[in-house]
């Protein structure tokens, strides 16, 4: 697929797909066989980590964003590792099993504070394929334009489409973000998630009421507000050479044709699954098969 083609929207027209559709409920809750648990010492503190595979094999990097935590990724993750590849995800700062690490008292959560985060990660182990999940897309792209030698390739999950006040482009209430605060705008989405305006399964909506009674509100908050002052860093990213996937779903909060414009000015290929926000977990085969695409034409150009 060349750069910028939009892969269709698929429907169970291919192996994947039917696969994706076949998918059972699980227990988020457990994980993966095989899967290790560690802490990793990162500048805004101690970060809860889970690892898949063999670390002998290339390095994935799956980062989940606001609200999400590692766990979103457990059936990704192991079609990553059955493709020959290592797959580790962190809990980012203040969020679920990582909710201790974040400001000094008094301070923030700001750009600086979690792209440090990622790249420290990305240091300690390598470079990787990155993905970057929803808000930590943004962190992502930061993180890549400052350090581009640690990213074999970068996946763009649902991440924002545009710079600048991120949420204007919301469906149908995105027009809601200019009269909200941070504050806010952070209870409306942790409304929205508990009262499963995601509709999503049982097993599924008790885990992501459950990660609430650890994830710092403070670390919610304000990153909503990073998300109304996105930094435009697309033209480097595209100058990087880094190969770059935009995926995203076509009931995703922000319409396909804005993911469409931003994977054009990125230089990326574009995929879009018949979803929502959420292909790691309602989309996982299709996800992965494109994101392994990529991985080999990094990996050929290397």
């Amino acid at each position: 697929m060349s750069i910028g083609e939009r892969r269709p929207v698929t429907g169970g027209d291919d192996e994947a797909a039917r696969l994706d559709a076949a998918l059972p409920d699980i227990d988020w809750s457990i994980a993966p066989v095989g899967t290790v648990f560690s802490r990793f010492r990162a500048p805004s503190g101690e970060l809860a980590v889970a690892s898949l595979g063999d670390p002998a094999d290339p390095r994935v990097v799956l980062i989940p964003g606001v609200t999400g935590s590692k766990e979103d990724f457990y059936l990704l993750a192991p079609i990553l590792v059955a493709a020959g590849y290592y797959v580790q995800s962190f809990d980012m700062a203040g969020q679920y099993e990582s909710a201790a690490a974040g400001p000094v008292p008094g301070g923030r959560y700001t750009y600086g504070l979690l792209v440090a985060d990622v790249l420290a990660f990305l240091r300690d182990g390598g470079p990787a394929h990155v993905l970057g999940y929803s808000f930590a897309g943004i962190l992502s792209e930061l993180a890549l334009v400052e350090h581009p030698e640690l990213f074999r390739s970068l996946t763009l999950l649902t991440a924002p489409p545009e710079p600048g006040q991120a949420f204007r482009g919301v469906r149908v209430i995105g027009w809601l973000s200019w009269l909200t605060t941070a504050h806010q705008g952070a209870g409306l989405m942790i409304w929205g998630i508990t009262t499963n305006k995601n509709r999503v399964s049982d097993s599924r909506l008790a885990f992501v009421r459950a990660r609430f009674a650890l994830t710092r509100r403070s670390s919610v908050d304000d990153i909503v507000g990073l998300m109304k002052r996105v930094p435009d860093v697309r033209s480097r990213v595209a100058r990087s050479g880094v190969p770059v996937l935009v995926a995203t779903g076509d009931h995703d909060l922000w319409p396909t044709h804005m993911h469409a414009a931003n994977a054009q000015a990125l230089g990326a290929r574009l995929a879009v699954y018949r979803t929502g926000h959420s292909p790691c977990e309602t989309a996982p085969h299709q996800l992965g098969r494109d994101m392994i695409a990529l991985f080999r034409e990094a990996e050929g150009r290397a």
